[in-house]
């Protein structure tokens, strides 16, 4: 398991480490901090989730999700 999670929001999809109040996603209507440090409001639409990623939270989760496997690896 990761520790961000992705949300459609601004016409991109960010990822973020804000806690989901709910389910597997953040409802609609909910503002979000992302990883591209911006605020953004999500839009939890099926449509939404066809959006181009935003790269700069691309990079800022395969930073993190790089690190969480180093440490179940064991990796120092």
């Amino acid at each position: 398991m990761h520790p961000f999670h992705w949300v459609p929001a601004d016409g991109k999809r960010h990822a973020s480490r804000d806690k989901r109040p709910w389910g597997s996603a953040y409802p609609s209507g909910m503002r979000v901090n992302t990883l591209c440090r911006q605020e953004v409001v999500a839009e939890a639409t099926a449509q939404a989730w066809l959006w181009g990623t935003c790269l700069d939270c691309n990079g800022e989760a395969h930073k993190l999700a790089e690190t969480a496997r180093q440490k179940s690896a064991g990796v120092r």
